[in-house]
């Protein structure tokens, strides 16, 4: 069986913000150094799946959608089961903490981009995730 490339594309604030109040914390930034990263973002993504809860996924604009395939996740899927359905596909993990927390010890590659923020946060980037990973899911002969 073929494996599942597991990866991460993520932006960052200057002390590691993720997120606030459920959205990114820098939303609507129309400054260069953020909607390259959105773009960045649709540029890596294209061609592969990405898998995310549903806050993430509905966050997506429609134009997005055509070029690169979405799974949404439950929290009751395990993460084993869920990366064997896309095996020998590159699958984005998306969604943040609770995610990333469950599918760090997969993710052979982490793709951040610091951004120029440096405001509120509520969410936060655990840089153990980083150390976590590389494992693939158990393929059953």
């Amino acid at each position: 069986m073929q494996q599942t490339i597991v990866r991460v594309i993520c932006a960052i604030g200057e002390s590691g913000q993720l997120g606030l109040e459920g959205r990114l914390p820098w939303e609507g930034n129309r400054s260069p150094e953020f909607t390259a990263d959105v773009a960045r973002f649709f540029d890596i993504t294209r061609g592969h799946v990405v898998i995310a809860g549903p806050k993430t996924i509905a966050s997506v604009p429609e134009f997005a959608r055509v070029d690169r395939e979405f799974f949404l996740l439950r929290s009751s899927m395990a993460p084993e089961e869920t990366l064997k359905r896309f095996a020998g596909r590159v699958v984005f993990i998306g969604g943040g903490p609770p995610v990333w927390d469950a599918y760090a010890r997969f993710v052979s590659h982490w793709d951040i981009t610091r951004l120029p923020y440096d405001g509120p946060a509520d969410r936060w980037f655990n840089p153990r995730w980083l150390t976590a990973g590389g494992s693939q899911p158990e393929s059953k002969p």
